[in-house]
């Protein structure tokens, strides 16, 4: 069996990651499953970029297909920030707790439409013959005035989703991996996959 590795030490990020590609006759790899300790500088300036930086990193390593994504909230009233930093917001150590506690309140004044954000996320490729392949997915929201939910992680408790009437962090796993940026731009990822793999 094929595999991949996905450059991220992330498990909730890995939970999404298998569901959405578990009908692909691949193995999908973490960085520790895979047995990868890197660091890996993202310096780039847009999250395709960064996307790029990392799948390239691991894959001069390994010489296997490799896929990273990069991602983060835009939020609106803040000039898009956190944006590209969301990870490393407010410092690299610093909880999500404290951080969507920092935006909700940095949002105190911002009524209705002012609170409008969006979460992107950006999968690069990188294949073993060293050609790589970018897809992006969007979702739109805006904040909410306290977190709420349990079941996502990150940012995902301030994000709130108007046609849901929820945050991302209150809605079933298999209806935001249909939603959500990441389940977004790895849809559009699966497909580029199952012409490589010839499913």
């Amino acid at each position: 069996m094929k595999k991949i590795i996905f450059a991220t030490g992330n498990e909730g990020k890995m939970k999404e990651i298998r569901m959405i590609l578990e009908d692909l006759p691949v193995q999908v790899l973490s960085l520790k499953e895979a047995g990868i300790n890197s660091d890996i500088v993202e310096d780039g300036e847009t999250f395709e970029e960064n996307a790029l930086i990392k799948a390239r990193t691991i894959h001069d390593l390994t010489g296997e297909l490799v896929l990273a994504d990069d991602s983060g909230l835009e939020v609106d009233y803040m000039n898009k920030a956190p944006g590209v930093y969301s990870a490393r917001f407010l410092g690299e150590d610093t909880s999500y707790a404290v951080k969507n506690q920092y935006i909700i309140d940095q949002l105190r004044e911002a009524k209705g439409g002012e609170r409008s954000a969006r979460f992107v996320c950006v999968i690069a490729a990188v294949f073993p013959d060293g050609t790589a392949k970018t897809c992006q997915g969007v979702i739109e929201g805006e904040i909410g005035y306290e977190p709420a939910g349990e079941n996502g992680f990150g940012y995902d408790p301030i994000f709130y989703v108007p046609e849901y009437g929820c945050s991302t962090a209150q809605l079933p796993p298999e209806i935001k991996n249909k939603i959500s940026h990441r389940g977004k731009a790895l849809e559009a990822m699966k497909k580029v996959l199952e012409e490589y793999l010839q499913v």
